[in-house]
């Protein structure tokens, strides 16, 4: 397993190019499932829970190719199957759920895998897939899912669920009649999968708001899409400026998708500029601590609240971070009070008293994003740190590492075996 050896204490300088979501780039792959034309998507990165998906589209029969960062997919060959071991990796494979079954009305995969930040059930999934027609059981850990067709409803999600609303707008692209879905999530990753799934011949209206309405069709056909810009890299890149001081550029995002961090980060004394496609942030002076209350788009991003904590470990003051989208998220705890920070987890709320350089240690990186936080944390320590168990951060960040050094950070990869000896 590689780890990262970090030198802390230095400001950061120049320009990062962001990468294309994670978390767009994963159902646009699975919505190939729902044709058999050819999907071609562009500016893929080569990350672990790309690959991944793609080991679940081979053992659905599927095919692709790469021609640079462009990925081909074809669906034409593919087929109802059982998806196992793929499928306990990554907490996104449950997306394969309603295109399998809209198209082939059945499906089986285990229970899905990924981070361990409290419980994430399926169950709004299974609820809406319900209202469609289909009849799902658990049975030793295997969803197994069949419908006759699936027939459009009404679907009112308890919580404006990401996943639930990508899975349940792309089944009902193939259900007959209309279904509409309340409640549903409004994040830009849902947003850009509407978009793909309209090129695909997709009746999709309200993407964006509280109520999605949905048409369906008798079939889909190939399209080209571009995902949109990673919001969460670019803001993990913000809080690395902003805990390590300097300037730096970040290009090829969407400013708009990072307002409620951008906010945030000036509360904090960060200057923040905003170009069409660019944003520059730098730091000249102290850091002042703030709160941050995560929440559903337009709000502070679950995903980003780790990395916030880490910062606020370099922040005049008490900061208070509290989850409410996630219960548990608090693997990186225990990971900065090992470098010395005073920081201590109040049921859903993080508590730090920063103002200080935390020291050097060896951590590990229990999930993806406190992975990165561990990264914030040793740039900015006073003796920089060790971060093991790279696996996670390997799942969701392209080349990082690169990204960083780029920047003037004190940073390399090695493997396990030659950092040991």
């Amino acid at each position: 397993m590689a780890v990262y050896k970090i030198s802390g204490n230095k400001e950061l300088f120049g320009t990062v190019e962001i990468s294309a979501a994670k978390n767009a780039v994963l159902p646009v792959i699975f919505s190939s499932i729902l044709t058999g034309e050819a999907l071609i998507i562009e500016n893929v990165p080569l990350i672990s829970d790309v690959m991944c998906a793609l080991e679940i589209i081979g053992e659905l029969g599927g095919s692709y190719e790469w021609a640079g960062d462009t990925l081909k997919l074809y669906g034409g060959t593919m087929h109802a199957a059982r998806i196992m071991e793929a499928a306990k990796k990554m907490r996104a494979s449950v997306l394969c759920l309603g295109p399998m079954l809209a198209r082939f009305g059945s499906a089986q995969l285990a229970l899905p895998g990924g981070c361990r930040i409290g419980a994430r059930p399926v169950d709004l999934h299974i609820k809406g897939l319900n209202v469609l027609g289909a009849e799902i059981k658990i049975e030793q850990g295997i969803l197994k899912a069949y419908a006759k067709g699936l027939k459009g409803g009404e679907i009112c999600l308890d919580f404006p669920s990401v996943g639930a609303t990508e899975n349940l707008m792309m089944a009902a692209c193939l259900a007959e009649g209309e279904t509409m879905i309340v409640n549903a999530a409004q994040e830009p990753e849902v947003c850009d999968l509407a978009r793909l799934l309209i090129k695909m011949g997709a009746d999709i209206r309200g993407a964006g708001e509280d109520t999605l309405y949905i048409k369906g069709r008798p079939d889909l056909h190939g399209a080209r899409h571009t995902p949109i810009p990673d919001r969460i890299e670019a803001g993990t890149f913000m809080m690395c400026a902003a805990a390590c001081g300097g300037e730096v550029r970040l290009k090829r995002l969407c400013p708009p998708h990072l307002k409620a961090v951008s906010s945030k980060l000036m509360e904090c004394g960060a200057i923040i500029t905003e170009l069409e496609d660019e944003i520059v942030i730098k730091r000249e002076g102290e850091l002042n601590a703030a709160d941050v209350r995560s929440l559903p788009y337009p709000g502070f991003p679950t995903d980003l609240q780790s990395q916030f904590a880490a910062l606020a470990c370099s922040a005049s003051g008490t900061s208070v971070i509290v989850d409410t989208v996630f219960e548990g998220r608090s693997n990186h705890v225990p990971e900065l009070l090992r470098m010395g920070a005073d920081i201590m987890q109040q049921e859903q709320a993080t508590i730090v008293r920063g103002g200080r350089l935390l020291g050097g240690a060896s951590v590990n990186a229990p999930d993806l994003r406190a992975g990165a936080a561990l990264i914030i944390a040793g740039l900015s320590a006073r003796e920089g740190a060790v971060v093991e168990d790279c696996g996670h951060i390997d799942r969701g960040y392209y080349k990082l590492c690169e990204k960083l050094r780029a920047l003037g950070a004190g940073i390399e990869r090695l493997e396990d075996e030659s950092f040991r000896n």
